[in-house]
Parts: C-alpha cells; sequence; structure tokens
C-alpha cells in the first residue's frame, strides 16, 4: 500500500469516526424530563406553584429533586424551598417512561416577588443511575395548563419618520 493510500483511509475513518459521534449525539439529546412551571398564585403567606412533569427518558425516572427561589424587583431571594417533586420515598411511585405528573410546589413567604426560578437538582432513574442535568427541560406554562403563545399583536418595528 502506498503512503497516499494509507493516508486517505485513515482521513475517511477519521470523518466516518466524526460523523458517527454527531449521531449519536443527536439521538440522545431528546431524551430527558421536561418540566412546564405555571405561574404562581398567591395565597395567605405563601406561593403555589404547579408544575408538570413528562418522562421523556427510556427509563422510569425514580426520584426528582428541586429547588424553588422567589426573587423581588432587584433580584434578591426573598423565598426558597427545596423538595422531591417526584418520588423520594418508597410509597410514591416512579414515572415510567412518556407518562407525565404534576406537583404543586408550596413556599411561604411574607414579602412581595416579580420572579420565580426553578432548579432541578437531581435526577435519579430506575437502577440508582443519576441523570444528565442536562436532559432537563424548564419551560413556562400560562394558568390555563397550555404552554406560552406568542402575543396576538406583536408589537411593530419601530421605524424612522421621514
Amino acid at each position: 500500500m502506498r503512503l497516499a493510500e494509507h493516508f486517505m483511509i485513515m482521513r475517511f475513518m477519521k470523518w466516518m469516526g466524526l460523523l458517527a459521534g454527531l449521531g449519536l449525539g443527536l439521538t440522545t439529546a431528546h431524551a430527558g424530563l421536561v418540566v412546564k412551571m405555571k405561574e404562581p398564585k398567591h395565597g395567605l403567606g405563601s406561593a403555589i406553584i404547579g408544575l408538570e412533569l413528562e418522562n421523556t427518558f427510556s427509563d422510569k425516572i425514580e426520584s426528582v429533586r428541586a429547588v424553588v427561589f422567589l426573587l423581588d424587583d432587584q433580584g434578591k431571594v426573598v423565598g426558597q424551598t427545596t423538595r422531591w417533586i417526584l418520588g423520594g420515598a418508597k410509597d410514591k411511585p416512579a414515572l415510567a417512561p412518556t407518562e407525565k405528573a404534576t406537583y404543586n410546589f408550596v413556599i411561604p413567604t411574607k414579602k412581595p416577588f416579580a420572579k420565580t426560578r426553578l432548579l432541578v437538582t437531581r435526577v435519579l432513574l430506575e437502577g440508582d443511575k443519576l441523570a444528565s442535568l442536562k436532559d432537563v427541560q424548564i419551560q413556562p406554562m400560562a394558568g390555563d395548563g397550555k404552554p406560552d403563545a406568542p402575543p396576538v399583536n406583536p408589537p411593530k418595528p419601530l421605524t424612522p419618520e421621514r
């Protein structure tokens, strides 16, 4: 085999390895946990935030731990709660693939807040496998349970006057 043929074969194998790696990355990017977060409801000394969880992994999700922060208009934390929002105990069922579950976060607060921040800190799959937190998608949801839609009449772009 000539040296030029050897380099061509090596270059071909290198490109095939890169393409195979990209293909594997694309196939696993859609697996995960989708968390839809409703607008908070204000109660007497507390806020209630509804969550809808959907398992898009191929394995059961045994448990999910999350924390919610309540922030004032300056970005300072005025309330915080950490909970197992799925599982966490033997009597709480796991979430099978393609199934959905709901959870209501109740956060005590004495101060008004402007924003909420949800962080998922742990996802445990069937067989005690830890899932990557990169596979968690957090999406806002309108209070009626439907994902937020774009505005009906979006603002018109400013045009210079003549």
